[in-house]
């Protein structure tokens, strides 16, 4: 899809601590519209916990969170998603004794969305496989049917920014790659992504601009074919020099 000018999602020096510990540090970033944006890093760099705070898992110490039109620095999480902005937390966090059906339709109340049942079918079109198993329970599903449908959840709010955390986390290398893909698919359809993800190389691919993440601050923006190409990225997190 085209990107726009216009951010969806504006972050203005953002500061996260846990207890004493600093975990995000003067993060400012945007993401446009019909863009993905990546942001990468090492394990403990703050990437979740920059999501996190940006959906209202969490408050943040200090900074700004402007989505759309709106201020959302500090509100809770069932007021950020009824706006349009969705979260698929690391982990997945399913109801795991809930039925892939009953999963699908908890995503629309969290959005107080009374026309669900569309958008029930519109998910299991995207990911088959869920709409083969629309009765069983999620805890029976394949690592990679639960991240589909983590991010089948996410969408029956129709946001219109998905925050994904770490969706390759645990799957075989073709399940990855199919999750990427219907990745793609959900923003060819409209929906922004911020993607915080360890696959640097896949991120790299699929996105538009990076953000390399290191002890919770901003070491590097930019395209990301610039950063696919830069030398410090590639001995870091490509395997490669």
């Amino acid at each position: 899809m085209p990107v726009e000018s216009r951010p969806v999602l504006e972050v203005e020096e953002l500061v996260c601590r846990y207890e004493q510990a600093l975990a995000v540090d003067r993060v400012s970033l945007a993401v446009r519209a019909g863009e993905i944006v990546a942001v990468i890093g090492p394990n403990g760099a703050g990437k979740s916990t920059l999501l996190r705070a940006i959906s209202g898992l969490i408050a943040p110490a200090s900074g700004r969170i402007r989505f759309g039109d709106e201020e959302i620095t500090g509100r809770p999480a069932e007021a950020i998603v009824r706006l349009g902005l969705s979260h698929v937390p690391e982990g997945r966090r399913l109801f795991l004794g809930l039925s892939v059906a009953d999963n699908l339709e908890m995503g629309a109340v969290a959005a107080r969305r009374r026309e669900w049942r569309d958008d029930v079918e519109r998910v299991f079109a995207m990911f088959p496989a869920l709409g083969r198993r629309r009765r069983q329970m999620a805890w029976s599903l394949s690592g990679g049917e639960q991240q589909m449908l983590a991010v089948g959840r996410a969408l029956m709010a129709r946001p219109r920014l998905l925050l994904l955390d770490e969706p390759s986390l645990g799957l075989a290398p073709l399940m990855v790659q199919e999750v990427f893909r219907r990745v793609l698919e959900i923003n060819r359809e409209g929906t922004a992504i911020l993607l915080a993800e360890q696959n640097a190389r896949l991120a790299l691919q699929i996105s538009h601009r990076a953000i390399v993440l290191a002890n919770g601050g901003v070491v590097l923006e930019e395209a990301s074919a610039v950063l696919a190409a830069d030398g410090r990225v590639r001995a870091l997190y490509l395997g490669g020099r």
